[in-house]
């Protein structure tokens, strides 16, 4: 039975347990801690000829200015399009048509409202596992290059993600094309990865699940290196979709933030 198995790997099962039976999500805040902006941010000037040309009803400056703004009011299959050749307003009439008698039929707030609707918290997730690691949690203080090198002690690198895979390049033979979220030295051993926070089964987020594995699959020219991916949410609630399923099979080392320490004190 699903409810029995138990993952091949010991750190891969700790956080399935840890999001089984204790508070995680309560707990994982501290790592994802999730901010909603009031308003996306647009430029007001846009805003005001976006207005003027509705209550004009002047279909192509409306368009026009409304692929300026970096939300567009309605999911459209057209407007990606339309985005990318801006002269196709002018020849497509019928489908300008169209698409802006669904922004009149909603009406102007309804249409301002959704222009500066904030951005999806998923996406400002990236920033946030590294102040995490600069908060302490793991019990260790991140520290530049220079220091990181020059050392020998228990030491995570502080860098972006662009930084961190260079320095992965030069030192471990790193060949991904693939920036990095942590990098640590713990009892002499170097650990490094990706971190991810999946909100939601299916599609792009699967995808994210698949890109971490991928980093830990890439081949080193140093066997003093241990690879991990630090995965946080959906992916340890039992059960039967592919994603659950793959985490059971999966012998990398795959487990949540939350056990992250855990696991370079057992190094």
């Amino acid at each position: 039975m699903l409810g029995l198995q138990k993952a091949k790997n010991q750190w891969t099962q700790k956080s399935i347990d840890y999001a089984a039976n204790q508070s995680y999500l309560d707990d994982l805040y501290s790592v994802y801690p999730v901010v909603h902006e009031n308003v996306r941010k647009i430029d007001v000037s846009v805003m005001h000829r976006v207005e003027r040309y509705f209550n004009e009803r002047d279909n192509y400056n409306l368009i026009s200015s409304l692929l300026e703004l970096p939300l567009f009011p309605v999911k459209d299959s057209y407007i990606p399009y339309l985005r990318k050749s801006k002269d196709a307003i002018r020849r497509n009439p019928n489908i300008i048509k169209r698409i802006c008698g669904d922004l009149y039929e909603m009406g102007y707030q309804e249409l301002f409202k959704r222009c500066t609707e904030p951005k999806e918290a998923n996406r400002q997730m990236g920033p946030m596992f590294r102040n995490w690691l600069k908060s302490g949690a793991l019990g260790l203080t991140p520290v530049g290059e220079n220091t990181f090198e020059r050392t020998t002690c228990n030491a995570v690198l502080d860098g972006s993600d662009n930084s961190m895979m260079e320095f992965a390049r030069r030192k471990f033979g790193y060949k991904r094309e693939k920036g990095l979220d942590f990098i640590a030295r713990y009892n002499g051993t170097y650990v490094i990865g990706e971190a991810k926070f999946i909100s939601d089964f299916g599609g792009h987020q699967n995808d994210q699940f698949v890109d971490a594995i991928e980093t830990i699959k890439a081949p080193l020219t140093r066997t003093d290196v241990v690879k991990v991916g630090i995965i946080d949410g959906v992916p340890y609630i039992r059960n039967t979709g592919k994603l659950f399923l793959n985490l059971l099979k999966t012998e990398y080392n795959i487990m949540s933030a939350l056990v992250l320490r855990e696991f370079l004190e057992s190094l």
